[in-house]
């Protein structure tokens, strides 16, 4: 516990120092002797700092008092800092209704079960292209154009896709500030086909049988690191995005009943995935396992066994092979398999889809998915290993259509 007396004797020296008062507040005493109170602590996971302000302006019974204040916040799953930014507007002289206090305030509240990344990306779209027009107007008086003008600047500078985002962004801070009674219609929908479409950009995947054979080959070529190497080779066999296969985990994979479940927290859709191992799945898990398996994940970055592979690593090791972004990418493995199991028809489409882990939006329909599609999709995920191989030794499987009973 600090004292006043030790507080007003405290010296800077050639480093900075920190004086804990407990429960996470602590003064810090910079060089150039400013002392400033700091309070330490977690949300969401997650080590934050908030800013309390500076001794003696900010007294030692007043920095203990915000302390408590800070955990009533947290025990009430209020990020401190966010609510005291929030706040930080208000007492600017902005109307509590403005658009500004409601979208950090639905930022606080939304955001929470985001990652940390998603957060602060919409929070930078907000604070980069929409307070600085529509920050400080209440939010009952902004209109369909208002907004269609923060949109066209965005546009201007060709970022379509960010223009787009952004729309979606302010129509859900539109939607909780009527669902929280400060406003009683959203404008956004009023912006239907106002904006430039966004042009879809299909991710290059090679789908000829001939040129998936090819590629095959020179895979068996590649000199690179070995876990670069293994995770190249299942990406053909997986029909995973590349993030869930660099960020293969072993505690998600179970080699004697041949399955891999990945959990819906780590899903793009979120929503639990299994995929059936076929044998050239385990021999390329179990190859490496030596390697890596005492570890958290079964392809780790080579600087830090504690993080996953690099996410340009797979389209590195293509570029490597001398294919272009524009031939193939480690997007295009899904695209590769798509294709060619639904131009092969033995197999349902719902099992395709459900293989590529596309979103199902009906709840029901998705566990019914889950449980009908299982045995046909173990059958598929082996017949597609099986099916590469042909193509890798440089034949042409052509796939019989399954006879109608």
């Amino acid at each position: 516990m600090l004292t006043d007396i030790q507080l007003r004797r405290i010296k800077p020296t050639d480093k900075p120092q920190k004086l804990s008062d407990g429960g996470g507040l602590f003064l810090l005493v910079t060089v150039q002797g400013g002392k400033l109170w700091r309070l330490a602590y977690r949300f969401a996971g997650k080590q934050k700092t908030l800013s309390i302000g500076e001794y003696p302006i900010v007294s030692l019974t007043d920095a203990r008092a915000k302390r408590e204040e800070a955990k009533r916040q947290l025990v009430n799953g209020i990020d401190p800092s966010a609510a005291k930014q929030a706040a930080k507007v208000a007492m600017h002289g902005v109307a509590a209704n403005c658009f500004e206090v409601i979208a950090r305030e639905w930022h606080l509240t939304h955001m929470t079960s985001k990652s940390e990344k998603h957060a602060k990306k919409t929070l930078t779209a907000l604070e980069k292209d929409v307070f600085a027009w529509l920050g400080k107007l209440p939010i009952t008086k902004i209109e369909a154009p208002d907004i269609l003008a923060v949109l066209r600047r965005i546009e201007q500078r060709g970022a379509n896709d960010l223009a787009h985002n952004t729309k979606s962004i302010i129509g859900q801070v539109f939607r909780f500030a009527i669902a929280t009674g400060r406003a009683v219609r959203n404008p956004v929908p009023d912006l239907q086909g106002a904006l430039t479409p966004v042009k879809v950009k299909h991710h290059a995947a090679i789908t000829d049988p001939g040129q998936i054979g090819a590629l095959l080959r020179a895979c068996e070529s590649y000199t690179g690191h070995f876990a670069t190497r293994c995770a190249l080779h299942l990406s053909f066999l997986v029909m995973l995005r590349p993030g869930e296969v660099r960020k293969a985990e072993w505690s998600d994979i179970d080699l004697d009943r041949a399955e891999w479940r990945i959990p819906a927290a780590k899903m793009k859709m979120k929503d639990e995935h299994i995929i059936p191992l076929s044998r050239q799945a385990i021999a390329i898990f179990n190859e490496i396992k030596p390697l890596t398996g005492a570890g958290h994940y079964v392809f780790p970055s080579v600087r830090s066994h504690a993080r996953p592979m690099s996410e340009n690593t797979i389209n590195g090791a293509l570029r490597r092979l001398g294919y272009t972004g524009d031939e193939m990418t480690a997007h295009g493995f899904r695209g590769m398999a798509s294709t060619r199991l639904n131009e092969a028809h033995l197999f349902h489409p719902d099992a395709i889809e459900r293989q590529l882990a596309h979103g199902e939006q009906n709840s029901v329909r998705a566990a019914y998915n889950r449980a009908q599609y299982l045995p046909e999709r173990i059958k598929m995920m082996q017949w597609w290993a099986d099916y590469l191989d042909s193509l890798k030794a440089g034949g042409v499987v052509v796939p019989f259509q399954i006879k109608s009973a």
